[in-house]
């Protein structure tokens, strides 16, 4: 990890038309964007954070501004306090939420909604601390992990840093850290390459379209769990399926109540995956955990507003 000042300047804009001091605040957006979906696993609400810390930023007086001697740390350190806000209130809202809750999925740069029209620092960078397997244990954690973990071992804060914004002692965000990790540990599994698990991936479209019970029971661990979100604006199992006959019972009869399916390899979250459009429009998007071979557990986000970022494909 580079150091956060050493980013900033490289993320400035080389720009003589602009105000330097706006092009480095401006040159932090992709940073913040990335840091609040990893504490948030919500690109809606980590543009939402990203927006209110530019806000909190230009409500400071020019000499409030100049007086600040590092504004990206500034600027990250009030996007890390909204954030942990965010978490603390979202176990509320999850209580309300009709079904699962699935982090949103992301796509790879290239298949962004907009293309290459897109806004480059409204995308978040690609990498193991977005896999959905481990967005999912994330999400399992209590705020103040979430946070001290992202921060200490995903962006190398210091835990003085990380003290400033949890609000804690430093030595209580190192704990809080450890407790973190501890969690990922336990949940780990060995992780399949990314061409094992497109072979399986691909496999597993094959025999979806293909409706071949066997090979998709086949594909599947005995005990593989499939998850959906469609946050009740669309039908969707509201409780996970355990067992590899229900879920392709499950997968039929969702490829027989929506008819002109199209499934498409993708990638999600970094690793392979599946992404179903009917007439174009994504309905749905899958993650998959492959593990010895076989799929493991399958996260199917259906929820409307969490596939803005998945562009239609253009139809014929």
């Amino acid at each position: 990890m580079t150091d956060r000042s050493e980013r900033s300047a490289r993320s400035a804009p080389r720009d003589g038309g602009r105000d330097p001091a706006l092009s480095a605040i401006m040159g932090e957006r992709r940073g913040l964007i990335n840091l609040a979906y990893r504490l948030l696993g919500s690109l809606t609400d980590a543009e939402d954070i990203v927006q209110e810390t530019y806000a909190r930023w230009y409500t400071l007086s020019p000499r409030q501004q100049e007086a600040i001697d590092s504004p990206g740390a500034w600027l990250n350190k009030v996007a890390g306090r909204l954030c942990l806000n965010v978490l603390s209130s979202a176990r509320v809202r999850r209580e309300t939420y009709v079904g699962e809750w699935i982090p949103e999925p992301l796509p790879e740069p290239a298949e962004w909604t907009g293309g290459a029209t897109a806004d480059p620092a409204d995308r978040v960078t690609l990498d193991e601390s977005v896999n959905m397997a481990f967005l999912v244990v994330l999400d399992a954690m209590t705020p103040a992990e979430r946070v001290a973990f992202i921060l200490h071992d995903v962006f190398r804060y210091p835990f003085a840093e990380v003290a400033e914004i949890v609000g804690r002692t430093p030595a209580a965000c190192r704990q809080l850290a450890s407790s973190a990790r501890r969690r990922i540990r336990a949940a780990e599994v060995p992780a399949a390459a990314a061409s094992a698990q497109a072979g399986i991936v691909r496999d597993f479209k094959r025999a979806w379209e293909a409706g071949d019970i066997d090979a998709l029971i086949g594909l599947l661990d005995p005990g593989a769990t499939a998850i959906a979100d469609g946050g009740g604006l669309v039908s969707t199992a509201l409780h996970p399926i355990e067992g590899a006959e229900r879920i392709v019972r499950a997968l039929l009869r969702l490829s027989g109540r929506l008819h002109g399916l199209t499934i498409l390899e993708r990638t999600v979250n970094g690793m392979p995956g599946l992404v179903v459009q009917q007439d174009g429009a994504t309905v749905t998007v899958a993650a998959f955990q492959v593990e010895n071979e076989r799929v493991k557990r399958i996260w199917a986000v259906r929820n409307p507003r969490k596939l803005r970022s998945w562009k239609a494909d253009p139809q014929p």
